[in-house]
């Protein structure tokens, strides 16, 4: 129909070669593997774009079992970075990705700046790799355990490092155990980062009072799913103010409104990750809903609702 909603996006429009999405609604990190075990549930090319779980240098057995427990409005997770490692997802899983007409984002995670860029070098030219997600949620080896993401310099630090080892656009997805998000942001921002996701899951624990232990063998872990929403949300409309990036919005999204929230606040994309545990075909629901608010309220582009949120009510 010429008069249906324009729904593409473009993630790195500073790049030469740019991340152009043929809708805002992204399958997040962690949740479905490589994406090929997704595809055996859900319309996997429905999605604007497929980011791949955590990848690492070398193949990682994860952390102990049990490592997943649900609590209210959210999952606990401390998975530990469980992956095959980059050659075997060169070997394995890009030209299954190669094969769809969707772009595949390869998240990427390591223990200090050098470990990224070689993950990073490794994707080059790889067909069926559109993109690279970089996680600075994990320690720093080299800085005590420290994360990468809650230090600007440690950030700014793995962002150049690894936009010096690729010709891919660079999207660094930020932690939220910061005392301000601002600071990271402006930093990555500098360091070359194309977008900017926000946020990674916020750390948390449970208890089995009846086992007297905590329920995760790690003690704690990563909270995700609705419970989160909020506080992603701040974030992300924090980072809106200081950055000139396209900003991601990733943290309890589970239905159209909840999407809109965060491209109004300033997302020019979204990411849904942990309801599609319960719910694999969600990215219909989510921009079916999405294409009916802007025909409803007359928006004939998606950028054209990015920041509305953000606007000065006076201006």
């Amino acid at each position: 129909m010429s008069d249906s909603p324009k729904l593409g996006v473009q993630l790195a429009p500073r790049h030469d070669r740019g991340l152009a999405l043929s809708n805002p609604v992204m399958l997040a990190s962690g949740i479905a593997g490589y994406g090929t075990e997704y595809a055996e549930l859900a319309d996997i090319e429905k999605f604007g774009a497929v980011v791949s779980k955590g990848t690492t240098l070398m193949p990682r057995a994860g952390n102990p079992q049990p490592r997943l427990v649900e609590t209210a409005s959210g999952l606990l997770n401390s998975v530990g970075l469980e992956n095959i490692g980059v050659d075997a997802l060169i070997r394995e899983k890009a030209p299954v990705w190669a094969e769809w007409g969707v772009p595949v984002i390869v998240n990427i995670a390591g223990e200090s700046a050098e470990e990224y860029a070689a993950v990073a070098g490794k994707l080059e030219g790889v067909p069926g790799v559109a993109g690279i997600e970089v996680n600075i949620s994990c320690p720093n080896v080299s800085a005590g355990g420290m994360e990468f993401g809650v230090e600007p310099a440690l950030a700014c630090g793995v962002t150049s490092a690894v936009k010096s080892s690729t010709s891919l656009p660079v999207i660094v997805k930020l932690s939220p155990n910061v005392t301000d998000i601002k600071e990271i942001a402006i930093a990555v921002q500098e360091a070359g980062a194309d977008a900017i996701c926000l946020i990674n899951t916020l750390k948390g624990m449970a208890i089995d009072i009846d086992r007297r232990r905590p329920y995760l063998a790690n003690s704690a872990g990563g909270l995700s799913g609705p419970a989160i929403k909020p506080v992603a949300l701040y974030m992300l409309y924090e980072a809106a103010k200081v950055t000139g990036v396209p900003l991601i919005g990733c943290g309890g999204i589970v239905c159209a409104r909840d999407a809109l929230e965060f491209i109004m606040a300033g997302a020019t994309a979204v990411q849904v990750g942990t309801v599609g545990l319960s719910t694999p075909d969600i990215c219909p629901d989510v921009l079916g809903g999405i294409e009916q608010f802007m025909l409803d309220n007359k928006f004939g582009d998606i950028t054209d609702l990015v920041g509305v949120a953000g606007d000065d009510p006076g201006g």
